[in-house]
């Protein structure tokens, strides 16, 4: 089967919710997420139905979906930012850009392509809106991640940090000229 990409829904509130539970209960968790399997179960219904209203319906956020027979297998969420706005680094921005978090792809279907599809996907929307850069945050120890990453076009931008899942370094893909970062 055929696996295909696209935005959610708001009404698959529920779909969001496993999906993200199966991605908090990966080993790979850890160093991957800012949430935990236990925090995430607690979460009431309206909690994932507002997340996933907003992820399907606003130019401020958008949630990708990578779905194989029916079984959602992947997914990316993008969070954009405006000139003038602080970053959960607490730099402020100088240009507008889009942040890339939440990716997940199922043990199951790794190694078939379908990060760059759903990176490719974020990319493309970002780019519809006026954004000139995509970028995300990666743990330092995480290759498997990085590798994919630098595969979709990103490349670091030197920035590193201690976070709370520990170190990390930021990547970016410029939007608006064949993937070169601008520094």
């Amino acid at each position: 089967m055929t696996t295909s990409v696209r935005r959610v829904r708001a009404d698959e509130w529920r779909e969001v919710r496993q999906l993200r539970l199966h991605a908090l209960a990966d080993a790979a968790a850890p160093i991957a997420f800012l949430d935990t399997l236990a925090n995430a179960t607690v979460r009431p219904d309206d909690f994932w139905q507002e997340r996933t209203a907003r992820a399907a319906g606003t130019d401020q956020s958008a949630q990708f979906v990578a779905i194989d027979g029916g079984e959602w297998v992947g997914s990316v969420s993008v969070l954009r930012r405006a000139v003038g706005d602080t970053d959960h680094h607490g730099r402020a921005l100088e240009q507008r850009r889009s942040d890339v978090v939440g990716v997940y792809v199922r043990p199951s279907h790794r190694g078939q392509g379908i990060i760059d599809s759903l990176l490719a996907a974020a990319s493309d929307w970002a780019r519809t809106l006026g954004d000139p850069v995509l970028t995300l945050d990666v743990h330092a120890d995480n290759d498997r991640a990085q590798s994919a990453y630098r595969r979709a076009g990103f490349a670091p931008t030197g920035f590193r940090f201690s976070g709370p899942i520990g170190p990390e370094i930021e990547m970016a893909r410029s939007l608006d000229d064949a993937g070169k970062v601008r520094s």
